[in-house]
């Protein structure tokens, strides 16, 4: 079809409303009214409003009040702070997610049990009167069908977690006294709760022994088993699975013989459930609140708010109409943009199924409009969607945590990430650039496609936001936490600037910034504290320099604090550069016209309090089911680190690689998107961190580098097939085949298969400089050094560019003209010579033993495979009839 062309009804953009009900079906999500959802809505608004406390102040938690001081609210310990951060995902996700729709494997066949009661027996034998009562009392009990439902189970099991979480706060002397005692040292359930010593009485007669278990063994029984039932709701019956056989192994596995072939290794010393739940419940280096739950709480979350201010604000459809503005014109211009798009919007999502729906709505039908099938449509969009997770400088949540497990400085991880995430993109660019040139398919009507220049005027702001966080991260070397609230504050003060700037208010609004600003520098430097501290504060003034750095610290609360009010003056005028997100005002009006006051839908102030307090809710609903996904998985090296499984399972991983790097490397890759497939990437790479990085180390992979080797595999498994989550995401818009879809997606991205091999035989393509082991960001030094940088970054990363094209031409079948099957065998020989030769070299080194020289080697691979690609290229063009080239290197620019 011409970009001209009628479209059809398969082609129309989806609405906000289908969006939704595409991510439901996705994500096994309610859709809930009434108080039901005023009650998730406050405690998402809660849950977030206590991140950013501790994001403000840290651990001890204060509000600053004007003329009075900083009031301190509490201090929390690190333990207690994990503990309300999970307790708040678990209440949140036992209203989000239903425990059964009665539409499951399991629940058919019980519900089955029912007719056959009533065919075998009769509609008035008592067992069929018995079962229907049955029947009944279990879906008033368990089920909703429809997703709007919530159920006594729900209520119950959210009690039971604000139960367990108000432990640690009540009780946190006795936690610390039985981390050093034992869960014996702890009360019982008689003596913390005496009125229920009758029903503690008739279990201990059934045999529960509840009179000498203590209560905090019996919470964090519980507790654990919440997460696990959480994550069953949220992320599947697949992972829960997973997690839970990791404690039954803690428990039992002492019972596989230590003589036992290969898996002997594995057996363990015998524990007792009482150490397995204090190693799993309460401990904060491993289990539910170990490292990937402390890095939730201190980078993860603010990370998650800080997209979905950006995206509330409006950002979202200005990055997309961005991305039209800059590509649409060009050849395959619909699908070009849904790159950029897709990279924008990957920097403020990191979810590869949201980022692929709400882009998709608008990416995937212009892209059937303008001539692209349907199911490349969708691989497209999906393929760039899963890549937001490796695009710095956001990279999705497990990005922070190699930050932790590593202790690299997030600005090294951005900087190492950046080259292969360029490759990446750049290489699907390719690829939709030789589809378009195949199937002749131009760019979109002038009508479709706003004026670069005049966008970029009206949106600015949008790009200040990712600019400071750069700043902060890269030259300011500030912590991840610091920078990402610095970078909060900037963002809610853009917004409140450009909300309340119109004709009629900028001047005075600008003014009054430019005053109060003055007089903050003046008290700084007459009295060493701001205004609105003079009066509890007052002390010795500051140099005038330290003023003025302190007063531009400052400088965001400024302006939210005038243009609030300036909001509140002028509440019903335009605001010409600001569009929020339709959710935002939508949100607004259904509240205003609950609350009778329907008029006030317009005002602005109100706009931009829900536009903060949508931001809020939102945040919390997106980090949610990361939450209860990192506290799942932090069962995993719980349970390696509790058992001592880690050096066995290191040895038994080198034992059956036999010791061949790349042997263990495609394990672990085939491992990564097993593992991965319909599981959050958090999760994946998580869980093969604790089971395969340390066998990688041992092998002689930098740390760093094994670590983004794991994540890239875990950001391929939402593409590939058979559960490819972020393909059918994108089906389900493009109206396409499912599996069809996931293989293009999955071929489309094959280059951020090889790429991860590349970057583990030549870490200078992370931008790294490999020296005993050790790896660090090359420095100027290293640049200067031109017997380092020339072979080891600047010959590996031209030949993973080039690469990526000959990979273009083998998946598209096209480059100047048809390519043929040995053309294709061909390309794809070129594509792995210059991106990983020592694939091919690795094998032959260790059967050739100590004589061979794999860097020399690797660098003549590399030339023959750009010499083969060259040769190749010429073949195709001289096949074409010398025709012109299909602009692969200018359009691509």
């Amino acid at each position: 079809m011409a970009s001209g062309d009628t479209p059809g009804a398969d082609d129309a953009e989806i609405s906000e409303e289908e969006q939704q009900e595409l991510l439901q079906e996705i994500e096994n999500r309610r859709t809930l009214g009434g108080a039901a959802a005023v009650f998730v809505s406050v405690v998402a608004i809660l849950f977030s409003t206590f991140q950013v406390l501790l994001a403000a102040s840290g651990f001890v938690l204060t509000v600053p009040v004007p003329f009075v001081g900083d009031v301190q609210i509490a201090a929390l310990q690190l333990l207690q702070a994990n503990a309300i951060h999970v307790t708040f995902a678990l209440v949140i996700a036992f209203f989000l997610f239903p425990p059964s729709t009665g539409r499951g494997a399991v629940a058919r066949r019980i519900g089955g049990v029912f007719p056959w009661l009533r065919a075998r027996f009769g509609a008035d034998h008592p067992l069929t009167r018995v079962g229907d009562v049955l029947r009944r009392a279990v879906g008033w009990t368990l089920l909703d069908p429809d997703y709007r439902r919530v159920t006594p189970v729900d209520l119950v099991l959210a009690g039971i977690a604000v139960l367990a979480g108000a432990y640690f706060i009540t009780d946190f002397t006795e936690i610390r006294r039985m981390r050093a005692l034992g869960m014996g040292a702890g009360r019982t359930i008689a003596e913390v709760y005496p009125f229920l010593e009758p029903v503690t009485s008739v279990l201990v007669s059934l045999g529960i022994p509840l009179d000498t278990a203590s209560y905090a063994f019996v919470l964090g029984v519980f507790g654990v088993l919440l997460v696990l039932e959480a994550t069953r709701r949220a992320l599947g019956l697949y992972l829960m699975l997973i997690v839970a056989s990791f404690i039954v192994y803690a428990k039992y596995g002492f019972l596989i013989p230590q003589d036992a072939a290969l898996v002997g290794v594995l057996s363990i010393v015998p524990l007792g459930w009482d150490v397995i739940i204090q190693n799993l419940w309460y401990n904060t280096e491993n289990g539910v609140f170990g490292i990937p739950v402390t890095v939730s709480v201190q980078f993860i979350y603010i990370f998650i708010l800080f997209g979905a201010f950006l995206e509330t604000s409006g950002a979202g459809q200005w990055f997309i109409d961005l991305a039209y503005a800059a590509t649409g014109r060009r050849k395959g211009g619909p699908a070009k943009a849904s790159i950029l798009a897709s990279g924008f919007m990957g920097t403020i999502s990191g979810s590869s199924i949201a980022n692929t729906v709400t882009t998709g709505a608008f990416t995937i039908p212009l892209m059937k409009r303008s001539g692209y099938r349907s199911e490349f449509a969708g691989a497209v969009e999906a393929s760039a969607s899963s890549g937001g997770q490796i695009l710095p400088p956001v990279m999705g949540a497990a990005a922070f945590l190699i930050v932790e497990y590593t202790g690299t400085p997030y600005a090294d991880v951005i900087v190492a990430a950046a080259i292969p995430a360029l490759v990446f993109f750049f290489g699907v660019w390719v690829m939709v650039h030789l589809e378009a040139s195949r199937a002749g398919i131009g760019g979109l009507e002038e009508d479709e496609i706003v004026d670069v220049r005049p966008h970029l005027v009206r949106g600015w702001f949008y790009l200040v936001p990712l600019g400071l966080l750069l700043y902060y991260l890269v030259v300011e070397r500030l912590s991840v936490a610091r920078s990402a609230w610095f970078t909060l504050v900037a963002l809610v003060a853009l917004v409140a600037l450009v909300a309340a700037y119109n004709r009629r208010s900028r001047w005075p609004m600008l003014g009054a910034i430019l005053l109060v600003s003055l007089a903050e520098v003046a008290s700084f430097a007459t009295f060493g504290v701001g205004i609105t501290n003079i009066t509890v504060a007052a002390g010795e003034g500051l140099p005038l320099r330290a003023a003025v750095n302190a007063t531009v610290g400052r400088l965001g609360w400024i302006i939210l604090a005038v243009c609030s009010v300036g909001l509140l003056l002028w509440p019903r005028l335009p605001s010409p550069l600001l569009s929020y997100d339709p959710a935002v005002d939508e949100a607004v009006a259904e509240v205003t016209r609950r609350a009778g006051v329907p008029d006030l839908a317009g005002n602005d102030a109100v706009r931009f309090a829900g536009f903060v307090l949508k931001s809020l809710d939102d945040g919390a609903r997106t980090a949610t089911t990361v939450v209860v996904a990192v506290a799942a998985a932090g069962i995993i090296p719980g349970v390696v680190s509790a058992t001592g499984l880690g050096p066995n399972l290191t040895a038994l991983l080198i034992d059956l690689s036999g010791g061949a790097l790349v042997v263990l490397l495609v394990f672990t890759a085939i491992a990564s998107i097993i593992l991965g497939m319909g599981m959050p990437t958090t999760v994946t790479y998580i869980i093969l961190v604790a089971m395969l990085a340390p066998a990688m180390l041992r092998l002689g992979i930098p740390l760093l580098v094994s670590h983004l080797f794991i994540l890239y595999f875990g950001v391929i498994a939402d593409i590939t097939p058979p559960v490819a989550v972020a393909a059918y995401a994108a089906s389900g818009i493009a109206k396409s085949d499912q599996f069809e879809t996931g293989v293009l997606a999955f071929s489309l991205s094959l280059n951020k298969a090889i790429v991860p091999f590349a970057f583990v035989f030549a870490p200078g393509i992370l931008l790294l400089n490999v020296a005993d082991g050790e790896a660090a960001v090359v420095t100027p030094a290293d640049l200067l050094d031109a017997g380092f940088f020339l072979p080891e970054v600047v010959v590996p990363v031209l030949g993973v560019f080039v690469g990526v094209i000959a990979l273009g031409a083998t998946v598209i079948g096209f480059l100047y003209t048809g390519v043929d099957r040995a053309e294709r065998a061909g390309f794809a020989l070129s594509a792995l010579l210059l991106m990983a030769p020592q694939l091919l070299l690795e094998p032959v080194v260790e059967l050739v033993g100590a004589g061979a020289t794999p860097d020399a080697a690797a660098l003549l691979l590399r030339g023959l495979g750009g010499v083969l690609f060259a040769l190749l290229v010429v073949w195709n063009r001289r096949e074409a009839g010398g025709e012109a080239a299909p602009d692969v290197d200018t359009d691509v620019a």
